[in-house]
C-alpha cells in the first residue's frame, strides 16, 4: 500500500508550529509525505477608497514562501524539513487548505487560544477545515492554549 499525504496549514505561529512538529512525528510513524501550506491574501483595502495601488514590483508570494521555509525549518529536524513539500497559495487560508487537502490521509491544523473561555473554541480557519474536510482533521492545540484549558 502505498504511503499517504498529511498536510498542514502554517501561518508561522506557535500552534501553527506545533501542528507542524506533531504531522512530521505522525509522518515519521506512517511513512506519509508531508506538505506544509501557507496563503497568503491580498490586503483588502489597497486599491478601494481613493488608496493607491500596489507598485508593480510589490510581491507578497516571496515573503511568505520564506515564512513558510523558517517555519519548517524551525519545526522540525534537517533530514525531515528537507522533504517537505512547501506550498504557498495565494487566498483564503481554509480553502487553500482544504484544496491542497483533496486526497490527502490527513489534514493536522494549529489552534490558538486566547483565554480560558475562548481556548475551548476552534479559530475560524480550524473550523472552517474540521467542517468541510474530505479527510480526518487533527487539531493541535499550542501550548498557550493547553495551558489556559488546564488551568495552569
Amino acid at each position: 500500500m502505498r504511503p499517504g499525504r498529511i498536510v498542514v496549514g502554517v501561518d508561522g505561529s506557535e500552534p501553527s508550529l506545533e501542528a507542524l512538529r506533531w504531522a512530521g512525528r505522525q509522518a515519521s510513524l506512517t511513512g506519509a509525505s508531508l506538505e506544509a501550506v501557507m496563503a497568503w491574501e491580498m490586503p483588502g483595502a489597497w486599491g478601494w477608497g481613493g488608496l493607491p495601488g500596489l507598485p508593480e514590483d510589490f510581491d507578497l508570494e516571496e515573503p511568505a514562501a520564506q515564512a513558510l521555509s523558517e517555519a519548517v525549518s524551525k519545526a522540525l529536524p534537517p533530514e525531515q524539513a528537507r522533504g517537505v513539500s512547501q506550498v504557498v497559495v495565494m487566498g483564503n487560508p481554509a480553502e487553500a487548505v482544504l484544496d491542497r487537502g483533496q486526497g490527502a490521509e490527513l489534514i493536522v491544523m494549529g489552534v490558538r487560544g486566547l483565554g480560558t473561555f475562548k481556548a475551548t473554541l476552534l479559530g475560524s480557519v480550524s473550523h472552517t477545515v474540521t467542517l468541510h474536510a474530505s479527510c480526518p482533521v487533527v487539531v493541535v492545540r499550542g501550548a498557550a492554549a493547553q495551558a489556559a484549558v488546564s488551568g495552569q
